[in-house]
């Protein structure tokens, strides 16, 4: 008994050891491949990612690549759920370039940048000198916003839900984009303005003939500023301090791709950053 004892404690001790060398498993290999920079990413997403590469979130992957001196490789699958669990976790990636601090599907880097929701409208609408939502000049307005964002909160409180027009939160990016579609209804005459998160704001309103204007929304009384970060599994421990160590020494060329994009960017005082 106590021989067969022993030799169950061995096993267990050794198959521990196993999984502790295992990749992404805390062990100084962590990654699957560790001369590859190995993306998760969403296909159709811009402005932060698609299969041609075209999204800031693939240019930032590229960035820190040429740091590392290792080529880029990407799995794909639409940011919905199970986005994790059938990417980062499945060890089919390393590394998810855009995740909010505090997202509990991850383990998060420092973050890379902070930015805010932002109203976005036509220059003939008269809401150029608007700054927030609780504006009285926005009553009797239609406005796009996307449902279950904390816009749409403020909205509710100020008593302009009435006139404005929902947009899907989730969806799959493969056969719809509600954000792209806002502002081209905003561009349209469709609807007199729409809130949107920043990197979206930005980035479809400079592409907009003539081009929208954007009012990050830095003065409501409701959180509308989150900080982004990375997302790594859990166990990475010596990645993650990679990673963060590789945004500490890059910010500016980070900042300067954000703002290539239109991405208002936030200082850690809430105050909107110039270049």
């Amino acid at each position: 008994m106590r021989i067969a004892t022993a030799a169950f404690g061995v096993l267990l001790l050794t198959c521990g050891l196993a999984r502790a060398q295992a990749p992404g498993l805390g062990s100084s290999s962590e990654l699957v491949d560790p001369k590859t920079f190995r993306v998760c990413a969403d296909p159709h997403n811009l402005p932060f990612s698609d299969e041609a590469g075209e999204g800031f979130e693939n240019k930032l992957a590229e960035l820190f690549a040429h740091k590392l001196g290792q080529p880029t490789s990407y799995t794909y699958f639409p940011q919905v759920i199970g986005f994790v669990r059938n990417t980062l976790n499945a060890l089919r990636c390393d590394v998810i370039i855009g995740v909010a601090v505090g997202d509990d599907l991850v383990q998060t880097t420092n973050p890379y940048y902070r930015t805010t929701y932002a109203l976005v409208f036509r220059s003939d609408s008269g809401l150029d000198s608007v700054q927030s939502l609780e504006d009285p000049r926005l009553k009797g307005k239609h406005i796009g916003v996307v449902a279950g964002t904390p816009p749409a909160t403020v909205l509710v409180g100020q008593g302009l839900m009435a006139l404005a027009r929902p947009y899907a939160l989730t969806v799959d990016t493969r056969v719809d984009s509600p954000t792209r579609t806002m502002v081209h209804d905003i561009a349209t005459g469709a609807i007199d303005a729409g809130v949107l998160w920043g990197p979206i704001a930005g980035y479809y309103a400079q592409r907009e003939t003539p081009r929208l204007l954007v009012t990050p929304l830095v003065r409501e009384q409701e959180r509308m500023d989150f900080r982004i970060a990375m997302g790594v599994r859990r166990s990475d421990q010596d990645w993650k301090r990679r990673l963060n160590r590789l945004i500490i020494d890059n910010q500016t060329e980070i900042d300067h791709i954000l703002r290539d994009y239109g991405v208002p960017l936030l200082d850690e005082q809430g105050h909107l950053k110039t270049p």
